[in-house]
């Protein structure tokens, strides 16, 4: 069951791709990344980058009741979980940046995994508000069915349940603080059966569900999330450009929207490349051929590869962490949380 679920996945992936992709002239594709303008490549390598830099400054407000933490080490924690996620396919990568964050801060890794999930939660709500602007305002390509409708359920849709958990995450730490709630009753039973493993870790997860006291901040955390997702808006606009290719304000939008639809989709039902799936899926139906479509998103993909991984380990590796343990997953992953409890270095 280990390989069967990734197995079935890719073979759905290989089948959508080539379906997508049929009658595509690769010496063609060729020429389209032959041509490519060095200088658009280059701006979207810096759009890349200081998508990524904005990140990091996000996640500093929200450490900033538990610690100040410099925004230029926060985005390279970032960066270092995307580059273990590359070496191990498995969604490690809040972990990572979690644990060394906590090693060079000295602050609880539990602590500084939840504010991680927050963040991720703020920008699942900020990304339906987008979603139901795009649905109510934005000119969507016509095709059979009801594209606009079945954009702005699945904007509503995201925007319930991202708000529910994130109401349900601030409303479980009452519970997780007080003595006799059903929480912390199962937490001590949980604790005494695994002979005191766990012993601390819902406190430190509990500490790390928090919301910064200063207004300016709280707003500051808002924007960066929209911030964040207008600069991810225009990597297709750089890509597009350095092939000769200029689409209009909504079409971009569209994309952004249907592609990262079609990503965490893709995620969640464990089919990879739903980035080269939903983008050429999106691309086509703006008119775009297949040869240029994919020339975009090599490019777009590439230089976020070659930039986000390579730093990304470099950063692990300079925080002495052995990528080739990163491949036991599991048991690094309960390593991890042994030195969090334990108070390990």
């Amino acid at each position: 069951m280990r390989w069967l679920v990734p197995l079935f996945g890719s073979g759905i992936a290989l089948i959508a791709i080539a379906i997508l992709y049929r009658g595509l002239d690769f010496s063609l594709l060729a020429v389209e990344l032959g041509k490519a303008n060095w200088l658009w490549i280059a701006v979207l390598a810096a759009a890349i980058l200081l998508e990524q830099l904005v990140q990091g400054w996000k996640w500093r407000q929200l450490l900033f009741d538990i610690k100040t933490v410099s925004t230029l080490r926060l985005t390279c924690a970032f960066l270092a979980g995307y580059g273990a996620n590359v070496v191990v396919p498995l969604g490690i990568s809040p972990l990572v940046r979690s644990w060394l964050v906590a090693r060079l801060e000295g602050l609880r890794m539990a602590s500084v995994l939840v504010t991680t999930a927050i963040s991720r939660f703020i920008d699942g709500i900020v990304f339906a508000v987008i979603v139901g602007f795009v649905a109510t305002f934005g000119q969507i390509p016509q095709i059979e069915g009801d594209l606009r409708t079945g954009l702005a359920v699945a904007g509503v849709l995201n925007l319930i349940v991202f708000s529910a958990i994130l109401f349900l995450l601030f409303k479980s730490r009452e519970q997780v603080l007080s003595s006799g709630s059903l929480v912390r009753r199962l937490a001590n039973v949980i604790n005494v059966r695994s002979k005191g493993r766990f012993e601390g870790l819902l406190e430190g997860f509990a500490a790390g569900i928090i919301w910064p006291r200063g207004r300016a901040r709280q707003f500051n955390i808002i924007c960066a999330s929209f911030a964040m997702k207008v600069i991810s808006t225009t990597h297709f606009l750089w890509a597009g450009l350095a092939v000769g290719v200029f689409l209009g304000f909504w079409d971009y939008l569209f994309l952004m929207v249907f592609a990262g639809f079609t990503l965490v989709l893709a995620r969640f039902i464990r089919v990879p490349g739903g980035f080269l799936i939903g983008s050429g899926l999106a691309l086509k139906l703006l008119g775009i051929g297949g040869e240029t479509a994919l020339a975009m998103i090599l490019i777009n993909h590439g230089v976020a590869i070659i930039l986000v991984v390579g730093i990304g380990l470099t950063v692990l590796w300079q925080s002495g962490i052995d990528i080739r343990n990163l491949r036991h997953s599991e048991r690094d992953a309960d390593r991890l949380i042994d030195q969090e409890v334990t108070g390990a270095d």
